[in-house]
């Protein structure tokens, strides 16, 4: 119980909030709390919520500050790194676009910067540096295309494993009577979803059904010829 936190929504009263957390015997918190490494709870403010990775990325840039790194060092400390750090979030959720944008500005400034500070003139932008080096980028990570595609692979695990238990309580909640593909948003959905439900698109560009009886398949309106898009 020493470990257990409760949130109360903004319509209880405060005295029936403490005495509800005093007969549950546990710590009442007046935000989100952070569990596993992520967010229990995401408010309206999606910026605010996943600011923490902001945090973590310039904490460890700032452990590195007043060391001469070379070119070399620094792209292995960006890739091995610093951008390893939201990787865990980002096949859960889809970040923000500010947040990626300021994760993104941190990455170039340290990459730019000099040894004890961030300033320094950004030759190019973040956009060229994730491109190859085969074809004049240094291999960085696109952040959004990432995420994307970890979140996607959440879904091509519900649509993989039916009898999974996390696939059962989402058809039930949001596609009961219809396909993954299908799906809509619902009513109140859940970040988890939206997120989920946005990186559909992902799989949409590179799934195909494999033809075996044909029963489960609608050939007028789902994929199942390689290289083309569904018939509208």
């Amino acid at each position: 119980m020493s470990k257990s936190e409760v949130f109360f929504s903004r319509n209880l009263s405060i005295p029936a909030q403490e005495d509800l957390a005093k007969v549950m015997g546990v710590r009442h918190v007046l935000g989100t709390g952070i569990y596993l490494g992520l967010p229990s709870l995401i408010g309206r403010s999606k910026k605010a919520t996943f600011s923490f990775i902001k945090d973590r990325i310039w904490k460890r840039i700032n452990s590195w500050r007043g060391r001469s790194l070379s070119r070399t060092c620094k792209e292995t400390m960006i890739k091995s790194v610093l951008q390893a750090i939201p990787t865990y979030i980002m096949s859960v959720f889809l970040l923000p676009d500010g947040v990626i944008d300021d994760i993104e500005k941190m990455l170039n400034s340290f990459w730019w910067g000099g040894g004890s500070n961030s300033k320094g003139i950004r030759w190019m932008t973040w956009e060229k540096l994730t491109v190859s080096k085969e074809e004049g980028g240094l291999g960085f990570r696109d952040f959004r295309a990432f995420n994307m595609a970890m979140v996607a692979k959440q879904g091509w695990f519900i649509m993989s494993n039916p009898q999974a238990l996390v696939s059962r309580v989402f058809k039930a909640r949001y596609f009961p009577r219809t396909s993954f593909f299908d799906a809509t948003l619902g009513y109140n959905p859940s970040f988890v979803w939206r997120s989920m439900w946005k990186a559909r698109e992902v799989l949409s560009l590179g799934c195909r059904w494999s033809i075996g009886d044909g029963s489960n398949i609608k050939v007028m309106h789902e994929p199942w010829l390689r290289g083309k898009t569904r018939v509208a």
